[in-house]
């Protein structure tokens, strides 16, 4: 059965589906353990916040250029999608090409195997790697099954996530022993901001809050994806940045900087300040738990950009086949057997490194493709604009654009495997379009 045959289900992703895959994607194994390399270089209570306000910053204002690109060119596929418009096709298959082999299948994997070092902490019998396999191939069962199930399940596992995130917040507040931080700004304090350890800082803090995106993926399932989409997107993140600024400020707020320096599981130690010792074996059984979400999340959304890569490319025409429910189920397969793959050879954590170069270098070209999409396309009926144009694409653009110069600075064997990377996905992709389907 072809994709243009396939009787597709009439559920369409509501608002609250949306937003709920927005936050799961961007919530992740981030918040719960850069906070104790951050402290290393900066001690600054004000900094080490305004670490987490400008890495939302970022995010929020590529949420509101992307609602703009998601209306206007409502088709699912994210990045590669635009960039194919806006560029060329070949930019986009790279794009596409990174996502599709690195940007959902290594995060997947490294949230289930977060998940199952977590849970194997509370119960040291469990073998986290089999637990983490159980989970993703759980998940992938529910999702290749029904759309209409796997968004109810997204909608409630992402709800039980913000509600765990708003109660540790309020309980910190309420029983933490203030530390000796302030986060009143003194002069010192604003310089830090622009010192090579914030820039260190905020390229992590960065993966933390990625995911934001993560809708524009799903544009063909979406609701009224013109309308629907800009708020999906604007609303998942804006709810994300309060909840990571609330968690640090607490962390920082409850928590001796010397005990955070250098510590992965921060949620462990911050539990074990509040609550006492036994709390940090609770906290590892309730992020375990809050990972589910996050799992299930990137394996609804990461082959929908597959299936619409195989809509275009003749030689991928086999993965956009969709089952009686409408649902990617070859691509989803494929993405699962990816992760698995990083699940047990334990590989992903070096992919990661070079991954977040070549995945911010689209998000970048993206957004300034905000620009060149309004002056070649003026009469393009576009149902949302993007709020404070042009000054939100540019922050934006000046922003990441810091953070790659300093990547690449920084980071050159990292950076350039991305960008061997890209040669590798340009050779597939002329290889592609001369390769006829079977």
């Amino acid at each position: 059965m072809s994709a243009a045959t396939a009787a597709v289900s009439p559920y369409k992703i509501s608002f609250l589906a949306g937003t709920a895959i927005v936050i799961a994607n961007m919530v992740g194994t981030g918040v719960f353990t850069s906070l104790g390399f951050q402290v290393l270089g900066i001690q600054s209570g004000f900094a080490l916040l305004m670490l987490w306000v400008v890495g939302g910053l970022i995010a929020l204002c590529g949420a509101l250029c992307y609602g703009e690109l998601a209306a206007a060119m409502p088709r699912s596929g994210g990045e590669y999608h635009y960039l194919s418009q806006i560029y060329h096709p070949a930019v986009g298959f790279l794009s596409g090409w990174v996502s599709a082999t690195v940007g959902f299948a290594a995060p997947t994997a490294l949230a289930a195997l977060a998940l199952g070092k977590y849970a194997a902490s509370v119960w040291p019998e469990l073998n986290p790697q089999v637990l983490s396999v159980v989970v993703v191939v759980a998940l992938t069962a529910v999702h290749a099954t029904s759309r209409q199930v796997g968004s109810r399940l997204q909608v409630v596992i992402t709800a039980v996530k913000v509600l765990v995130l708003v109660f540790f917040i309020g309980a910190g507040l309420l029983t933490a022993q203030p530390q000796a931080i302030s986060f009143v700004p003194f002069r010192a304090d604003w310089q830090q901001l622009l010192s090579p350890a914030f820039a260190v800082s905020l390229v992590y803090v960065s993966y933390a809050y990625s995911g934001w995106n993560a809708a524009v993926y799903l544009t063909g399932e979406v609701a009224e994806p013109g309308r629907n989409l800009p708020r999906i997107l604007l609303a998942g993140t804006a709810v994300v940045l309060l909840l990571y600024v609330g968690l640090n400020f607490v962390f920082l707020y409850s928590t001796p900087i010397a005990k955070l320096a250098g510590q992965l599981e921060v949620g462990y130690v911050v539990a074990g300040q509040l609550f006492g010792p036994a709390a940090g074996r609770l906290m590892g059984v309730v992020i375990a738990g809050l990972l589910v979400s996050t799992v299930s999340s990137m394996i609804f959304a990461g082959p929908r950009l597959v299936q619409v890569m195989g809509e275009d490319l003749p030689a991928l025409r086999g993965l956009a086949r969709v089952s009686r429910a409408g649902i990617p189920v070859r691509a989803m397969l494929l993405q699962t057997g990816l992760t698995l793959l990083f699940v047990l050879t334990g590989t992903f954590e070096k992919v990661l490194l070079y991954a977040g170069f070549v995945l911010s270098l689209f998000t970048f070209l993206t957004v300034l493709g905000l620009f060149i999409l309004r002056l070649r396309r003026p009469d393009l009926p576009r149902p949302y604009r993007t709020w404070g144009y042009p000054v939100t694409p540019l922050i934006f653009l000046a922003l990441s654009g810091w953070t790659l110069i300093f990547i690449l600075r920084d980071k050159p064997t990292e950076s350039l495997f991305g960008l061997l990377t890209l040669l590798i996905g340009l050779g597939a992709y002329f290889l592609g379009k001369r390769t006829r389907p079977a």
